[in-house]
């Protein structure tokens, strides 16, 4: 009985932490240019909720009027470093007046969720609400595209490049169903190991000891550790100075203050 207990235990801990993470995603809208009535703010928060509860990162939309001194891929990167620190999940959406620029900053599992085809399809519809000056437009269009975009799941195949070295990073891509599949099938191959041993010996839970110190022999000669399927690849990346990455699968990514982000951006 104790054993059923510790494993009912270890699974609450399991899938208990993951209740913890969604709970702890941040969302916020910091309307510094006054671009947003009240109502339009407190509907675009409602949406972001359910959004960041189950994709587990933070989602923030920013309006600014006054960014003389950092860029927006360096203004909207430090809001998320300020927000939630490093390398955590994060998206932002900033419409910086001062620079006429838009930009999406991604962090941590938002990166390979959004990425530079991604990225550059959002911006699209992005802009062709700005270009009417419907910013709440713009802002729902953001929401729409990644919430669209978390529902297909990372795309097969991905990879990351880093900006400033070149270097790939693939990934493989486990999905919901894969991930379901493995689970059940680990708890039906431990509960038939279970019964069928219990069937075989004719035990009683809890009346017998099995002797695995007198019975156990262990006779270590050699130890060798092999290191397989680890390599990194290098290319030339062509800048995109429009859209801030390129497309093909990939996420394009850089570091500010000591995180990695990706993200895009463009002029209206």
């Amino acid at each position: 009985m104790r054993k059923w207990w510790l494993f009912l235990g270890s699974l609450f801990l399991i899938f208990g932490g993951s209740f913890q993470t969604a709970d702890a995603a941040m969302t916020s809208v910091d309307d510094g240019a006054n671009l947003l009535t009240t109502e339009q703010i407190a509907q675009l928060n409602q949406r972001m909720k359910p959004l960041a509860a189950k994709s587990k990162a933070s989602i923030f939309i920013v309006t600014t009027t006054y960014n003389d001194q950092d860029s927006p891929q360096e203004f909207a990167d430090r809001y998320i470093l300020k927000q939630v620190g490093k390398n955590q999940n994060a998206i932002l959406f900033l419409i910086d007046m001062d620079n006429r620029q838009t930009y999406l900053s991604t962090s941590g599992n938002m990166i390979d969720y959004m990425d530079d085809q991604r990225i550059d399809d959002t911006l699209t519809a992005i802009t062709t609400e700005m270009s009417n000056g419907n910013y709440y437009g713009a802002a729902q269009q953001f929401l729409a595209k990644t919430n669209t975009y978390f529902e297909k799941g990372v795309p097969g195949g991905h990879y990351r490049i880093d900006e400033a070295t070149g270097k790939i990073i693939r990934y493989k891509v486990i999905t919901p169903l894969e991930m379901a599949i493995a689970v059940i099938g680990a708890l039906v191959a431990g509960l038939a190991f279970f019964f069928v041993t219990i069937s075989r010996y004719q035990l009683k839970s809890g009346t017998y000891r099995y002797p695995f110190r007198e019975k156990a022999s262990l006779d270590l000669t050699q130890q060798t550790d092999q290191l397989t399927n680890s390599f990194i690849t290098t290319r030339r990346i062509p800048r995109n100075n429009n859209s801030g990455g390129g497309s093909g699968g990939g996420s394009t990514t850089h570091s500010t203050g000591g995180g990695s982000f990706g993200g895009g951006g463009r002029s209206f």
